[in-house]
């Protein structure tokens, strides 16, 4: 909460008077609060990230403005793209496109919200315009960021790729296997928005390996580790089509391509055909969660010698008071998260062309 409060504070009295400022400074103070996150990724449930990709790929994260593209498998998608950025060095400036109740999470969502994530409705009438004037903004952004784009608008599932596959039959289009049909609105306006300062496109692929456990919330709290592979692909931003049809046509084609993709890595359980670069876990989480552990222990200690707060049994009740809010929060951050809790996909069969298309302006729009 310290931290929120200084995000705060530095939005109200020094965003007014200079943004880079307050961007160079929120960077900082949102990187050290996310690195407890990271932390409990890479330290306390120990998953490990694998990552394939070229030399030349892996040499540029971090270094660059990139916009996000990637398939959306599990609860901790964004969590594996805070990870990936934090080991390239652009964990502060790590941005994504969510769904507007995300803000509303304890903690998280609000530090998110300080730190320029965007926020839609899931209606395309109203978002539009959000989204562009969001992605305008990005123009002056002081240092290398990503912006995250999950163009599927939705987390997989099986109830959700069955309906996807009716539709994709009834329209005649290439039948998924592995992703939803990705919606088009929002990665088109993030193109033309983004053209001019924005050189790549990160078109990222992540699988699971069949002898691990699916990675989630709930199993990162409990420390059960996992593995998490991800196929990265860098595709120049001058290289896309001109106009917004030829930039839809694009997306789909990408997802085509990613749909093979994992076709192939269920085959072979790995992304074969990319090299295994050497991403391993950054010691700078363990540090940072160690040393905000003493301080707090130390704190925690001098109060409750100077309050004397459990020696009376009002004092004891604030203390398990606390503890339970506590629990709460972390109870929300964990079902607002779980996948079966994700909205489910409107996407009906069509009976012609014109009938039955996943609405890109209802409940699933990007998030």
């Amino acid at each position: 909460m310290l931290l929120i409060m200084l995000q705060a504070i530095c939005f109200v009295f020094i965003r007014p008077l200079s943004k880079s400022t307050y961007r160079k400074i929120n960077r900082q103070l949102a990187e050290l609060l996310w690195l407890e996150l990271v932390w409990i990724f890479d330290w306390w449930a120990g998953v490990q990230i694998k990552v394939f990709t070229d030399p030349e790929t892996f040499r540029l994260m971090g270094k660059e403005h990139a916009l996000v593209m990637c398939n959306h498998r599990s609860d901790i998608d964004w969590l594996v793209g805070w990870v990936l950025a934090q080991r390239s060095g652009c964990l502060g400036s790590a941005l994504a496109v969510m769904k507007k109740s995300s803000k509303f999470l304890p903690v998280i969502g609000w530090s998110m919200w300080f730190s320029e994530y965007l926020f839609l409705e899931r209606n395309w009438a109203m978002d539009e315009n959000t989204l562009k004037s969001g992605l305008q903004r990005l123009k002056d952004f002081p240092r290398p960021f990503w912006l995250a784009l999950f163009v599927e608008g939705t987390r997989f599932t099986q109830a959700k790729l069955l309906a996807a596959q009716e539709y994709a039959a009834s329209q005649g289009l290439p039948i998924p296997r592995n992703v939803l049909i990705p919606r088009t609105k929002g990665f088109v306006s993030a193109v033309s928005n983004m053209r001019s300062f924005a050189p790549a496109i990160y078109d990222i692929t992540l699988a699971i390996p069949k002898s691990s456990p699916p990675p989630t919330i709930l199993n990162l709290f409990k420390g059960k580790s996992s593995v998490v592979h991800v196929h990265i692909k860098r595709h120049l931003m001058k290289e896309l089509p001109e106009t917004d049809d030829g930039v839809a046509q694009w997306c789909k084609d990408i997802f085509v391509a990613k749909d093979a993709l994992l076709d192939k890595h269920m085959a072979d359980d790995t992304f074969s055909a990319q090299e295994l670069q050497d991403n391993g876990r950054s010691k700078k989480s363990l540090v940072v969660v160690t040393s905000w552990a003493c301080l707090l222990i130390f704190g925690a200690l001098k109060f409750l010698q100077w309050s004397s707060l459990l020696s009376s049994w009002r004092g004891i009740a604030f203390t398990v008071s606390g503890l339970a809010v506590v629990t709460v929060l972390m109870h929300i951050l964990i079902r607002s998260s779980q996948s079966e809790r994700s909205t489910p996909a409107k996407v009906a069969p069509a009976k012609t062309k014109n009938e039955g298309k996943p609405s890109e302006t209802g409940d699933d729009k990007q998030h």
